[in-house]
C-alpha cells in the first residue's frame, strides 16, 4: 500500500486542505442588500475592506475544515493600486458574457489528503489591467468574444512572474509551505510577497464573543493563538521579513463613512501599509490578520525560493529537513499517482490525467450557509430583507451547510450545484472513494434535502431543478468502489437509496404537471437550450412537456430499480422496490409514447428523434421541433439485466411474466424486455432498436451534432437555418451558437446552443456502451452518417471518447484544443503542458468556454482516459 493509500485511513490527514475559497465576493450567502443585487452589495471593489460573514478567499489558501483559521498568499508587484490577495474578475451584469475571471493560474498537482499539492499563478510585472479589462468588456457585445487578460497585451514580452505554490504535510497538523517565484522577463523586477494568517470573523455576529489573536513571537515567528486549532506557530525561513498586524475587520469608515468604535487597524490595513506605507498596521504586534512582508528583487530570468511552515509547537530548527519532508511527499504523490495510471502508457494523457485530478482536490471548499440566519440577519448585523419583494430561498429556512464540498470552480461558482456534485464525484471515486460517497450522502442529509425531498439545486436558487442524476452517480459510485476495494460498500448504498426514496416521490409529485407520467422542471441545467424561457410560467393553461425531464425520470426510476436489484441480493425486502420501479419506468416509458391520453408523443416519427411539446390550454399540442441534447437524452434511460440476476429473484422474475402477459401494451414499449440478448442478458430502453438507429443518425451526422471534438449540444443545422417559434405574440429564434451565449436567459453567462459539454457527453458515452453490452457486434450504424463505414456502439462510444480526450491532448500539430489556437499557451515552454479544464467547448474548434477552471465535471476526462479494463 503506497504511503498516501496509508494516509487516507486516517481522517485527521484532511482537517487541513485547500479548503478556502478563491472568490467570495458577488454570492448570494454574502448578499445582505434588500433588493436581492448579491454582485454589487459585496463586489471586488470592497472586498480588500469587508470582513466576510460566511467564508473566506484567498490565493491557493487553506484552512481547516471549520475555517476557523486560513492561510493563503498576497503578492505586490509595486505597480498594481492593491495588493494581489485575491483572483479578479468580472461580475455577471460586468462581463459581455456574465461573470468571468481575468486570471491565468493553473492546478498542477494535488493528493487525496493533500499531502502534498502544487500550482501556478501568472503574476503580470506591470500594472494588472483592472480599468481596461472591465471597460472592454462592458463596451463588446454579446456577439463578440470576453476581452481576457491575454488580450491585453500584458504577456506579450513575458513580462511576468511564474508563482509555483506547493504545500505539503510533515504531519497531518504541520504543512510546510513553498513560494517559487520565477522572473520570466528580461528585466530585474521587484515583488513583495505576503503570506498572510487570518481568523475568519465568527465574533462580530452577537453569538460569541470569543477572539482569538495572533502575535509577533521572535525573529521570523507568528504566534496562533485560539483554543480550537492545533497549529500554533508560523514560521518564515527569511529571517528579514518584516511583520504586519491588523484585524479582520470590515473597514466601516472608508465603506460606509460610519464611526467604528474601538479598533482601527482593520482588514485592509496591512494592503494599505505596504501600498502606501500608511500606519494602519498594529504597532503592537498583534490582531487577527497577520502577515510576513517579504520585499525582494528577482532578477532577468532568475528565481527565488521562499518558504514557510506551520506547526503545533515551537521548533528550535523549523526548516531544518524542510526539503527532505518537501522530496518524500512529491516521491509519495508519484508513486501514488503511478499506481492509479499504471495501465496509461502515454506521458501526455498521464500529465492531462493528473492536473485533471490535481484540479478536483484544489476545488475542495468549506461552505458555510444557514439560510434561516441568513434571511433574519444576526443579532448584531440586521438584514434588511424586502420579503414584499424578491428575496432568494425562503422556502429553504432548514438549509444548514458547514462542510468541505466538491466546487464547480471556485472562482465563477464557489457553492454546490447539486448534478455536477454527481458528475464529480466519479472520477473522485477513483482517488478517494470514501470522500465521493460522502458527498453524494452529504446532500441527502436532513439538513440540506428539504422535507419534501427536494435535493439543494444551488444558493443562487435552491429550489430550481437540476437533473435528477443522483442515483446514477451514487451507483457508479458503488460500483466502482467495490472493483478497487475488492467488496461492496451495501451500507453506503442502502443509505443513500432510502433518501432517493424520498426525491424520486418528490419528481413525482411536483413535476408531473397533469399526473401521467411526463416531467417538466424548467431548465433542468439546461439553461438557454430552448427556444423561450424553460423556467417561465406560461399562461392560460399552457404547460411544457418536456423530452429531457421525462426521460432523466425515466433515467431515475432505471437507476432506483437497479440498486434496489443489487440491495436484494443481500436483503431481500428491497426485490419489491425492485418491482416498484419496473413499473414505474414502463408508465413512464407508455406516457413518452402518447402523453399519457392518447395525444400525440414526444418521438417525431417523421424525423426520427424527440421534441419537447408545448400543451395548448385548448387541449391542443405544438411539437417543438428544435433538434438539441433534449432529444438524445433519452438513449440514458438504458438498463442490462443478466439473467442470473433474475434468478436469484423469484418475485421480481414472477412479477415481470405477469406484467408481460397481462398488460402489452406496456412492454411493447420496452426494447426487446422478452427476448435474451448476447449472453441471457435483457435489455430496458425507452429506444427499441429502430428508433437508436434513427436517433444515432442524426447524433452522428457532422452536419448535426457529431464534432471532431464530441456530441454538440444543438444541431449545426441552424447556424444557416434558425429555429423560429412564437410564443405569446413574441417570435423566438433560435441559431446554432457554437461558444459563448447570444442570449441573456439565464444571465447570458451559459450557452447549450451548440457547444461541448462533458457531462452530457459522458453520459453518451456510457449509454453507447450499455446498448452495445446488449446488441454487440448485431448492431452497426453508419459513422460518421454518410461515410459508409458501419461500427458497432462500443467503438462509437471509444470513438466519441478519444474526441473528448483530444481537447486536452497534443494535436499532430503540438496544439491543445481547448487553448482555441493561442501559439503561445500551445508553444511557450511555461505554457504549453499546463491544462485548464473549462466548463464547456466550442462546437467546431475546442475551444475553452466558460468557466476556466471548471474542473468537477469536466473531470470526467480522466475516467475517460483510464482504460475500462481497469475499472
Amino acid at each position: 500500500m503506497t504511503a498516501e493509500k496509508e494516509r487516507l485511513q486516517d481522517t485527521k490527514w484532511k482537517n487541513w486542505g485547500p479548503y478556502v475559497s478563491n472568490r467570495q465576493w458577488g454570492n448570494v450567502r454574502e448578499d445582505y442588500s434588500p433588493n436581492g443585487n448579491a454582485w454589487h452589495y459585496a463586489n471586488h471593489n470592497n472586498a480588500e475592506s469587508y470582513a466576510y460573514r460566511w467564508g473566506e478567499e484567498g490565493i491557493a489558501g487553506i484552512s481547516d475544515v471549520k475555517q476557523i483559521f486560513c492561510f493563503a498568499f498576497s503578492f505586490w508587484n509595486r505597480q498594481d493600486k492593491i495588493i494581489k490577495e485575491r483572483f479578479f474578475g468580472l461580475s455577471n451584469p460586468q462581463g459581455n458574457h456574465g461573470e468571468d475571471i481575468k486570471e491565468i493560474f493553473y492546478y498542477l498537482d494535488n493528493t487525496p489528503t493533500h499531502s502534498y499539492m502544487k500550482m501556478v499563478y501568472k503574476y503580470p510585472i506591470n500594472s494588472f489591467p483592472y480599468d481596461d479589462l472591465v471597460a472592454e468588456n462592458g463596451r463588446r457585445s454579446k456577439k463578440e468574444p470576453e476581452y481576457e487578460i491575454f488580450d491585453t497585451g500584458i504577456f506579450d514580452n513575458d513580462e511576468y512572474f511564474d508563482i509555483f505554490i506547493e504545500y505539503c504535510k510533515a504531519d497531518h497538523n504541520d504543512i510546510l509551505a513553498r513560494i517559487t517565484v520565477h522572473n520570466r522577463s528580461q528585466q530585474n523586477a521587484p515583488i513583495v510577497i505576503a503570506p498572510t494568517a487570518w481568523f475568519r470573523n465568527n465574533w462580530k455576529w452577537g453569538y460569541n464573543t470569543y477572539k482569538a489573536q495572533m502575535n509577533a513571537s521572535f525573529d521570523g515567528c507568528i504566534d496562533i493563538n485560539h483554543d480550537s486549532i492545533s497549529i500554533k506557530k508560523l514560521y518564515s525561513r527569511n529571517l528579514g521579513a518584516k511583520t504586519a498586524f491588523c484585524d479582520n475587520e470590515t473597514n466601516s469608515p472608508k465603506l460606509y463613512g460610519a464611526p467604528y468604535p474601538g479598533n482601527t487597524y482593520f482588514k485592509d490595513g496591512i494592503n494599505d501599509h505596504i501600498i502606501y506605507g500608511s500606519n494602519t498596521v498594529n504597532p503592537e504586534k498583534r490582531g487577527t490578520k497577520a502577515s510576513f512582508i517579504i520585499d525582494e528583487i528577482i532578477g532577468a530570468g532568475q528565481s527565488k525560493t521562499f518558504d514557510f511552515r506551520l506547526c503545533p509547537e515551537e521548533i528550535d530548527e523549523p526548516f531544518e529537513r524542510f526539503d527532505e519532508i518537501f522530496n518524500a511527499r512529491t516521491s509519495e504523490a508519484d508513486e501514488f499517482y503511478h499506481e492509479i495510471q499504471s495501465e496509461t502508457t502515454n506521458e501526455d494523457e498521464r500529465n492531462v490525467q493528473r492536473q485533471a485530478f490535481a484540479g478536483l482536490l484544489w476545488n475542495k471548499q468549506f461552505y458555510h450557509y444557514n439560510v434561516g440566519k441568513w434571511l433574519k440577519g444576526d443579532p448584531n448585523h440586521e438584514a434588511p430583507r424586502n420579503f414584499n419583494d424578491y428575496v432568494r430561498n425562503t422556502e429553504w429556512n432548514h438549509l444548514h451547510n458547514k462542510d468541505i464540498i466538491s466546487m464547480p470552480d471556485k472562482w465563477e461558482y464557489p457553492w454546490y450545484a447539486t448534478w455536477d456534485l454527481a458528475f464529480h464525484c466519479v472520477p473522485f471515486s477513483i482517488i478517494d472513494g470514501e470522500f465521493a460517497k460522502g458527498q453524494l450522502l452529504l446532500l441527502t442529509k436532513e439538513w440540506y434535502m428539504h422535507p419534501n425531498g427536494q435535493l439543494p439545486a444551488y444558493e443562487w436558487n435552491l429550489s430550481d431543478v437540476n437533473p435528477p442524476v443522483h442515483a446514477w452517480s451514487c451507483f457508479r459510485v458503488f460500483k466502482i468502489d467495490e472493483k478497487q476495494n475488492g467488496k461492496p460498500d451495501l451500507l453506503f448504498l442502502e443509505k443513500v437509496f432510502q433518501k432517493l426514496l424520498l426525491n424520486f416521490t418528490w419528481w413525482v409529485n411536483r413535476k408531473d404537471k397533469s399526473g401521467n407520467n411526463i416531467f417538466g422542471g424548467g431548465f433542468l441545467g439546461l439553461d438557454n437550450i430552448g427556444a423561450f424561457d424553460r423556467n417561465m410560467e406560461l399562461k392560460d393553461g399552457q404547460h411544457l412537456e418536456q423530452a429531457d425531464g421525462t426521460s432523466w425520470m425515466a433515467m431515475y426510476a432505471l437507476n432506483m430499480m437497479r440498486i434496489a436489484m443489487e440491495l436484494a441480493q443481500y436483503y431481500q425486502v428491497y426485490e419489491d422496490m425492485a418491482i416498484k420501479f419496473f413499473e414505474h419506468y414502463l408508465y413512464i416509458a407508455e406516457a413518452m409514447e402518447n402523453l399519457g391520453d392518447g395525444k400525440d408523443g414526444l418521438w417525431n416519427e417523421e424525423d426520427g428523434f424527440f421534441y419537447d411539446v408545448l400543451q395548448l390550454g385548448n387541449g391542443d399540442s405544438v411539437s417543438l421541433k428544435l433538434r438539441s441534447i433534449v432529444g438524445l437524452i433519452p438513449m440514458f434511460a438504458v438498463e442490462i439485466i443478466d439473467h442470473k440476476l433474475l434468478d436469484k429473484m423469484p418475485n421480481f422474475q414472477a412479477r415481470m411474466e405477469w406484467v408481460l402477459k397481462n398488460k402489452p401494451e406496456l412492454t411493447k414499449l420496452v426494447s426487446h424486455w422478452d427476448e435474451e440478448g448476447q449472453g441471457r442478458k435483457h435489455l430496458m430502453s425507452i429506444l427499441r432498436k429502430n428508433r437508436l438507429t434513427k436517433v444515432l443518425t442524426r447524433m452522428l451526422d457532422e452536419k448535426e451534432f457529431l464534432s471532431s471534438y464530441g456530441i454538440r449540444a444543438m444541431s449545426k443545422v441552424y447556424e444557416e437555418n434558425p429555429f423560429v417559434f412564437s410564443v405569446h405574440g413574441t417570435e423566438n429564434v433560435v441559431y446554432y451558437t457554437p461558444a459563448e451565449s447570444d442570449s441573456r436567459m439565464f444571465g447570458g453567462n451559459s450557452n447549450w446552443r451548440g457547444p461541448i459539454w462533458f457531462p452530457i457527453n459522458f453520459l453518451i458515452v456510457e449509454s453507447l456502451q450499455r446498448f452495445h453490452f446488449y446488441y454487440g457486434n448485431s448492431l452497426k450504424v453508419e459513422f460518421p452518417t454518410g461515410s459508409g463505414e458501419k461500427k458497432n456502439l462500443d467503438e462509437v462510444a471509444q470513438n466519441i471518447s478519444r474526441r473528448l480526450c483530444s481537447l486536452f491532448l497534443k494535436d499532430e500539430h503540438g496544439q491543445r484544443p481547448f487553448n482555441g489556437g493561442n501559439p503561445k499557451f500551445n508553444y511557450d515552454e511555461h505554457f504549453k503542458d499546463y491544462i485548464t479544464f473549462f466548463e464547456y467547448f466550442h462546437g467546431d474548434n475546442g475551444r475553452g468556454v466558460g468557466a476556466s477552471h471548471q474542473t468537477g465535471w469536466t473531470a470526467t476526462v480522466a475516467k475517460l482516459m483510464k482504460p475500462r479494463l481497469t475499472v
